[in-house]
């Protein structure tokens, strides 16, 4: 009598486990990709200033700059085509990609083709620029440390030409 309810506990569980994973195929197969609706993992924020940012990017703060740990970390989401302006940080800042695609360029460098999972590190007091792709947006994470020495230098729009360097070969690499 044990061996057969042992048998049916078992066969009876195996049949749970094939109809959830039944499922969970089903779900996944009916899940499109569209890459103008990102994951968003915090809240979009607010519209960024056209003073500071070419397109519509949106900011939110996670951690509030003090004393403590002097360091700012938040969420940007660019929307496609839009991006930062030339910009530095006395102590350098980092970016964490967590969907999307896009651009980032140390000023004498190539332009360089960021996506999900890319970790970057901007030099300190390096002028750059970083923003989203023409047809994908971006969303990043960013940590500026040390901000007792200050946070932003803020500079000119990245021009359309630098933006729309190498556009047609940048294109291809997105899908």
């Amino acid at each position: 009598m044990y061996s057969y309810i042992k048998t049916m506990v078992f066969f009876m569980g195996s049949l749970l486990l094939i109809a959830c994973n039944s499922d969970s195929e089903k779900k996944s197969e009916n899940i499109e990709i569209n890459h103008n609706e990102l994951d968003a993992i915090f809240p979009q924020g607010e519209k960024g200033s056209a003073a500071y940012f070419t397109g519509n990017a949106y900011n939110i703060g996670l951690v509030t700059v003090d004393s403590i740990f002097t360091t700012a970390v938040g969420n940007v989401y660019f929307e496609p085509g839009a991006r930062s302006n030339w910009h530095s940080h006395p102590s350098g800042q980092i970016l964490i990609i967590t969907d999307g695609v896009g651009y980032h360029q140390i000023e004498g460098q190539a332009i360089e083709t960021i996506k999900k999972g890319d970790v970057i590190q901007c030099p300190p007091n390096v002028r750059h620029w970083h923003g989203a792709s023409p047809k994908v947006g971006l969303q990043q994470l960013y940590i500026v440390p040390n901000t007792e020495k200050g946070i932003v230098d803020w500079q000119e729009p990245v021009r359309e030409n630098v933006y729309n360097k190498d556009f047609n070969e940048k294109d291809k690499n997105e899908n």
